[in-house]
């Protein structure tokens, strides 16, 4: 992209001067199997396609995209016609090179845990996400524009002064069925099923306490009495720090359901596909979310959703799925019940789930948030 400017200086036509403008990316951590961390090479394939020459810096890696981008210690002089793009989603010593350079500055915001769900378990990613938000604040006077990936997030953006801001759904291909299911977890799987019956209930994302898997267990204690007593719950995610999960399996063995709740820990994107064509209902407790990549992955799979629905939820799940104001475990069972006995709901709700999760077309998305670049930058 080039950035021209004309001035008649006695002659019959101006002269015309252009200049390359780029836009590089800034991001505290890469990783190809993060969504923010997708988001950002999308997004830098996007700005390159357009013609803005863009590339990505980094504060750490993960070795397989090592050469996506550069460390952030490279970043080098500052150029006359180089802009530099923040992916805002926790505290980082990245941010402190940032924000002592002079190029002007956008800011993509991806919501950041408030500190106070994390301080009681994880007291060191408590400090990390509470740096995060000071941060942020600080940005604002710097920030030329900003992006947020849902309207919960761009009114904490407001909140914290920044003024010229957009909404984007996060750049992800929320349909994207790359991989083929797992073979032998579809059929271990799909033998349970078939020798047990029983529902298959599954959570994608993070152990850990603001996500509140454990009131998902919760659920499934009373549902096993009210509705399904064979009923099994996936509890599909990496753990957050190392105080909460353990906790949670022992929670988890208390009650009486270490053989009906699977805490796989990471896992690939075939078995993660397993995981998905296998579920009945997809559920969420979460109380914080500013996004929530895998609720949309799971309308697109066409898989019914139940959820509690605060911040960025309602937003994100809309008509398709089941948003309670009450996650009590009476509350959420019943309403998973509801789910499991009414096929025509069932149905409805995965059919309005993939047309959901359409709507969050990667490249539309990837137009838009490219079109927003331009218009800041010629601004």
């Amino acid at each position: 992209m080039k950035r021209c400017m004309g001035a008649a200086i006695g002659v019959e036509k101006p002269l015309v001067h252009c200049t390359a403008v780029r836009v590089d990316q800034v991001i505290p951590s890469l990783a190809s199997r993060d969504a923010i961390g997708v988001h950002t090479l999308n997004l830098r394939d996007g700005l390159r396609a357009a013609g803005i020459d863009s590339d990505v810096y980094y504060g750490s890696h993960t070795p397989d995209v090592e050469r996506e981008g550069r460390p952030v210690i490279e970043l080098g002089r500052a150029g006359r016609d180089r802009w530099l793009l923040y992916q805002a989603s926790i505290g980082s010593p990245v941010y402190d090179i940032l924000a002592a350079r002079s190029e002007p500055k956008l800011v993509n915001y991806h919501n950041i845990t408030p500190a106070d769900l994390l301080r009681d378990w994880e007291p060191a990613v408590a400090y990390e996400v509470a740096l995060g938000r000071t941060q942020l604040a600080r940005l604002a006077p710097q920030s030329r524009f900003a992006v947020a990936d849902s309207a919960f997030n761009e009114s904490e953006l407001h909140a914290l002064g920044f003024a010229g801001t957009a909404v984007v759904p996060l750049l992800i291909d929320m349909q994207a069925k790359s991989d083929e299911p797992d073979p032998e977890l579809a059929a271990s799987l799909a033998r349970r099923k078939a020798r047990e019956g029983g529902a298959d209930l599954l959570y994608v994302g993070k152990i850990s306490p603001h996500k509140a898997p454990h009131d998902l267990v919760k659920m499934l204690d009373v549902l096993r009495r009210t509705d399904d007593p064979a009923a099994r719950l996936h509890l599909v995610g990496s753990p957050l720090g190392e105080t909460y999960e353990p906790a949670l399996r022992t929670f988890i063995e208390e009650l009486g359901l270490s053989a009906v709740v699977t805490l796989p820990g990471s896992v690939t994107g075939a078995e993660l596909e397993a995981y998905y064509r296998a579920a009945d209902v997809f559920v969420m407790a979460s109380d914080h979310e500013g996004f929530c990549v895998p609720l949309a992955e799971a309308m697109g799979h066409g898989v019914p959703i139940v959820a509690y629905g605060v911040t960025a939820v309602p937003e994100t799940v809309g008509d398709a799925g089941l948003v309670l104001d009450d996650k009590s475990p009476v509350t959420f069972a019943a309403a998973v019940g509801r789910v499991l006995r009414d096929p025509t709901l069932r149905s409805v709700l995965a059919t309005v789930g993939r047309e959901r999760a359409a709507s969050f077309d990667l490249a539309a998305s990837t137009q838009r948030f490219v079109s927003l670049v331009q218009e800041a930058v010629a601004a």
